[in-house]
């Protein structure tokens, strides 16, 4: 329920502290007092357009706040946890109205979008009046008005639920359609790469491999002339070694002779051929070290280029080729067995179609029941509102391909108000004061199944009198049974039913100065004193003061 509402500096209200009370309250007051501006107030409260000619001459800015209690398994509540907002034994809306025509909205206060203030404030309060273009009027709701009447929760849930999936598996095929698609489209490229690279036998980290090796290569393939000149040098035709040791046995046979001088010049021979021999098996032993193919060089190079050129073809690296051949060969593997995914996905998209049209019927036929019913309940009101001659029609537009996670359903109130005349929507077709009875009728069938918590009706009695004031008094009265009620009214007959009794009225502040408007309750003699200028108008008399007691006694 509203169980405060306060407002400071909107239009010709400085500060007000409002509490209510469960039940059925009346607002009741003078033309221009101020009843207008209290459920402006609170629209802006609830998330409703601003303007800054809200704003109080001379603030800079206005506010209201809406304390509200609701039970903790209400959708707002559920609404408030999805956004991370506190959800606090109280619900706390407040909005600013600053004079420069910006607005600030909270929650709890935290911050919120005017949007989010909006969509939480129509799941706690509904404003019917003659002018409104919200609640029941909106085309929108009224397919959810008629499942709450029918009490379809479970089935909206299950069409909700099927079509979901029926979205997803067709998501599903369609995806698995465009994956074929472009496989096909690079089905030839495709198996010439797969071609291409399947012959090169790729190996991971080869190109590495290849590289060190053939550095190695080279650099044998360099060493190699300083070799072969090493080689000429020692062991070719002019090799030093044959001639020393021609010069040692020379000057041996010499020394042996008693020639002794010579001995030195053979030991030191002696040890120079020992020395060039050593030196002729380490360059042997590199020869055998440094042999090599020419050919295994060509053969590196060649392999390592043909990496390299791939490589720099398809945009990767040598080692990425083996990617890209996976990816080209998957492009062609999904040729051969994309098909028959594509034969299972579109099955299971068969049977989603099939569970979603079954789940949608079953509600359909069930929304056709409840019509007749909501029909029924409604048209039994009207009667007692001045309305007998009309008739209530729910509008039922059934498309049974239509998919949507609604069901098949288009449903939209429409009425006639006379015989003869055509039905249309309830809009276009009621005039003001039928508008206002229209949706009284409906909510009281529809108070207990689906209704927002706070219901406020703004003179939805203007121009009736008599009997259908007092018609519309008791169903406002059997409305607060199960919602809190809230009606700015000039009819006695409603005033009278009402548990608690609000006066709008103008102060006069510093006289000269300014005016506000105040609200007042109203007990006992006051309450039977406002009941009574009601009832006679501008001058009250005794005869008007009996009539209002009698009355307010009658229906108490």
């Amino acid at each position: 329920m509203l169980n405060a509402l306060s407002v400071r500096n909107i239009v010709l209200i400085d500060q007000l502290d409002l509490t209510l009370e469960d039940g059925l309250t009346a607002l009741t007051g003078e033309t221009g007092a101020g009843k207008s501006i209290l459920l402006d107030a609170l629209t802006l409260a609830l998330g409703g357009r601003g303007d800054a000619s809200l704003v109080r001459a001379g603030a800079e800015s206005g506010q209201v706040v809406a304390v509200l209690q609701l039970p903790r398994n209400h959708p707002a509540r559920e609404a408030l946890r999805e956004n991370a907002i506190a959800d606090d034994e109280d619900i706390i809306l407040r909005r600013v109205q600053l004079a420069d025509g910006r607005t600030r909205a909270f929650i709890n206060d935290q911050p919120v979008s005017a949007g989010l203030l909006q969509a939480v404030g129509r799941l706690i309060v509904e404003i019917h009046g003659q002018h409104d273009d919200r609640a029941l009027i909106d085309v929108a709701t009224h397919r959810s008005a008629l499942d709450a009447f029918g009490g379809h929760e479970s089935m909206v849930s299950a069409v909700w639920s099927t079509y979901e999936a029926l979205v997803e598996a067709d998501a599903a095929v369609a995806g698995q359609r465009a994956v074929i698609a472009e496989a096909m489209a690079r089905e030839e490229y495709a198996r010439h790469v797969v071609a291409e690279l399947g012959e090169m036998h790729l190996e991971a980290g080869e190109e590495e491999v290849l590289a060190e090796r053939r550095q190695r290569l080279m650099t044998l393939e360099k060493a190699a002339e300083e070799v072969r000149d090493a080689d000429e040098i020692l062991n070719g035709p002019t090799a030093p070694g044959p001639v020393l040791a021609g010069l040692m046995r020379r000057l041996v046979r010499k020394a042996d002779a008693g020639a002794a001088v010579f001995q030195p010049i053979v030991e030191a021979l002696d040890t120079a051929l020992v020395s060039l021999d050593a030196t002729s098996d380490a360059l042997e032993v590199l020869k055998r070290d440094m042999a090599f193919d020419p050919a295994d060089l060509e053969k590196v190079e060649e392999r390592l280029f043909a990496l390299r050129a791939a490589a720099r073809k398809h945009h990767t690296t040598c080692d990425g080729l083996g990617e890209v051949l996976a990816k080209y060969q998957n492009d062609l593997d999904m040729l051969q067995s994309g098909e028959q995914s594509l034969k299972v996905l579109e099955i299971a998209a068969e049977a989603a179609r099939s569970a979603y049209a079954a789940a949608a019927s079953a509600l359909s036929t069930a929304r056709e029941k409840a019509a007749g019913a909501l029909t029924k309940a409604v048209e039994a009101e009207l009667p007692d509102l001045k309305l007998g001659a009309a008739r209530f029609i729910v509008d039922r537009q059934v498309d049974a391909s239509r998919v949507a996670a609604s069901g098949h359903d288009q449903i939209a109130f429409h009425v006639q108000t006379n015989p003869g005349t055509q039905p249309g929507p309830i809009l276009k077709v009621a005039s003001g004061g039928e508008l206002s009875r229209f949706l009284l009728a409906l909510k009281v069938v529809l108070a207990d199944r689906g209704s927002a918590p706070v219901l406020i009706f703004d003179e939805i009695d203007t121009g009736v009198g008599g009997a259908v004031a007092d018609a519309i008094g008791r169903r406002l009265a059997r409305l607060a049974g199960k919602v809190q009620v809230l009606t700015v009214t000039h009819a006695p007959q409603v005033a009278a039913r009402a548990q608690s009794h609000l006066l709008i009225e103008k102060q006069a502040i510093e006289e000269g100065a300014f005016v506000r408007t105040h609200v007042r309750r109203l007990d006992g003699k006051a309450r039977q004193e406002e009941v009574a200028r009601m009832l006679a108008g501008a001058k009250v008399t005794d005869e008007a003061r009996a009539a209002a007691g009698k009355l307010i006694s009658e229906v108490s």
